[in-house]
This record gives C-alpha cells, sequence and structure tokens, in this order.
C-alpha cells in the first residue's frame, strides 16, 4: 500500500507539473506568436539590405 501511495504522489506531482508549463505557455503564446510575426514582417519588407543580406532600414 506505502508503494501504491508513493506512485499516486509521483503521478499527481507530473501531473501538476505538466499543467503548469501547459498554462505557462497558453498564457505566453500570445506574446511568441506576435514577437515572431513582427521580426517575419519586419524581415520580409526589408527595402534596403547589406552584403551579408542584412536589413539595414
Amino acid at each position: 500500500m506505502k508503494e501504491a501511495s508513493g506512485e499516486l504522489s509521483m503521478t499527481v506531482v507530473t501531473v501538476i507539473a505538466v499543467g503548469a508549463i501547459i498554462g505557462f505557455f497558453w498564457i505566453m503564446y500570445p506574446t511568441i506568436k506576435n514577437t515572431i510575426m513582427g521580426s517575419w514582417t519586419s524581415a520580409t519588407n526589408c527595402q534596403k539590405k547589406d552584403a551579408n543580406g542584412n536589413c539595414i532600414g
């Protein structure tokens, strides 16, 4: 019985940890998405590039 109790405790800890990670990314997803989209838009709308292909302005 003691072993089963330990297994249940680890399962609960794992489920809570996974839930916390999913919750964190659920909250942060709009910020991450907007940052990526902003970078993508500025990179694709570049008018001037240097010799290495980097956007100048």
